[in-house]
């Protein structure tokens, strides 16, 4: 796979708006993914929804994510970044739409499960694209803005709605006919971004389910994984069950409150990935590690002392951790990539993230009606902790024995050796 490369096409967009494109798209997927949560007690007094049946909703738009990741999600690697991105964001608006008009817990399911199917179909194309179209100065851009702009979707979409549903008793009949149109006038700019690749034919079999990482990436990406596990785990934790904890366990009665909790975390995400940067990717793991041990702790403490204070004290130290580690891991992996698997590379990186977001969370609801959300949430801030605590460890291990010259600090981390030199 080469790089495009020649005059550029007036009728496209240049490098600069069309990374300005991406990152839009990225952080619009995102809102969309988080969007759903707050809403999520509003559908359990609607339909008369269980706990479990909430983190059901929650899991199936993982199995649909998860899916795309391992099927289409490395095509644009073949086809191009263009034609992916605009499938997946039309894909997009008809989750979108269908959560528009849904009438039970049918709907809500395929509208899931369809949004995870448009999620993954972007992920690995979006990841490649912004490390792709980043300024050539600023090469790190690239993974930092998927990292920041991942956790400001979150955020919006969770606070904004979260507002809502404190103002409203249908946030839904606003939020998707809006997400609607905006993934459909996405589609339509995408169009005319300039494509980063040489697209190639490909066959039935490039959609035969596949994870693979490349042996000079297996290193980096092996090393990242326990980080990753924390990081999204927590994550999972606050997308599924936080709203629930906050209105039983904490006994805060506003609407908005669950959606707010979940926009501090990833408001405090987007600070650490912005932090990160300062930082080596592997120094930031670190810290990060260290942050998510101690966030998992707070968030313990709250559920102890039923204090909203100290949860969203919790929260915010959680997500610096959510963000350095996340931020770290796509800078040191995107070290040791090339255009020819990039998007499978990331691809692979949000398969292992995707299911520590779900299956702790789905885990915890079949557990919630057992045990109570109480000591539900105890044990899954202890896994969360401990996870962190193991990641902690084996990242300062990495830190300690790191070679002296380090270019993961310097921001070239984006561009391989092998690509650089074609640039």
């Amino acid at each position: 796979m080469r790089r495009v490369s020649g005059p550029r096409d007036e009728r496209r967009l240049g490098r600069g708006a069309a990374f300005a494109v991406l990152a839009c798209a990225n952080v619009v997927m995102m809102a969309t993914a988080s969007a759903p949560s707050p809403i999520y007690p509003l559908y359990r007094e609607r339909w008369g929804l269980s706990v479990t049946m909430l983190t059901v909703i929650f899991a199936v738009y993982v199995v649909g994510l998860l899916g795309a990741l391992l099927t289409v999600g490395p095509l644009s690697d073949q086809l191009g970044r263009r034609p992916v991105l605009v499938a997946a964001l039309l894909v997009a608006a008809t989750s979108t739409a269908v959560f528009w008009t849904a009438d039970g817990v049918v709907a809500l399911l395929i509208a899931r499960v369809v949004q995870g199917i448009a999620t993954g179909t972007a992920t690995g194309a979006l990841a490649a694209g912004l490390v792709e179209l980043s300024p050539k100065r600023h090469p790190h851009l690239g993974p930092t803005t998927t990292a920041v702009g991942t956790s400001i979707g979150m955020a919006t979409g969770a606070g904004v709605v979260g507002l809502l549903v404190q103002s409203t008793s249908r946030p839904d009949a606003y939020v998707f006919p809006f997400l609607t149109l905006t993934f459909v006038v996405l589609a339509a700019v995408v169009l005319t971004i300039p494509e980063t690749l040489v697209p190639r034919a490909v066959g039935l079999a490039s959609l035969r389910p596949r994870v693979r990482v490349p042996r000079e990436a297996r290193p980096e990406f092996f090393a990242s994984i326990p980080a990753l596990v924390a990081a999204w785990s927590v994550t999972g934790l606050f997308l599924a069950l936080t709203p629930s904890l906050v209105s039983n366990v904490l006994h805060v009665r506003s609407g908005a409150a669950g959606g707010l909790s979940i926009a501090a975390l990833f408001v405090a995400n987007s600070v650490g990935g912005l932090w990160s940067v300062r930082h080596a990717a592997r120094l930031a793991t670190l810290l990060g590690a260290v942050l998510l041990t101690l966030g998992a702790s707070g968030l313990a403490v709250a559920i102890a002392v039923a204090s909203p204070a100290v949860y969203v004290g919790g929260s915010v130290v959680a997500g610096l951790g959510v963000g350095l580690t996340f931020n770290g891991n796509l800078r040191a992996i995107s070290a040791v990539t090339t255009a020819k698997s990039r998007s499978e590379v990331f691809s692979a990186v949000y398969v292992i993230s995707y299911a520590a977001l779900s299956l702790p969370a789905l885990a915890a609801g079949l557990a919630a009606p057992s045990w109570g959300l109480e000591a539900t949430g105890y044990l899954y801030v202890g896994f969360v902790g401990t996870l962190s605590l193991g990641a902690a460890l084996h990242a300062g291990r990495s830190h300690a024995h790191r070679p002296t010259s380090d270019p993961i600090r310097t921001g070239r981390e984006s561009r391989p050796r092998s690509e650089r030199s074609r640039c």
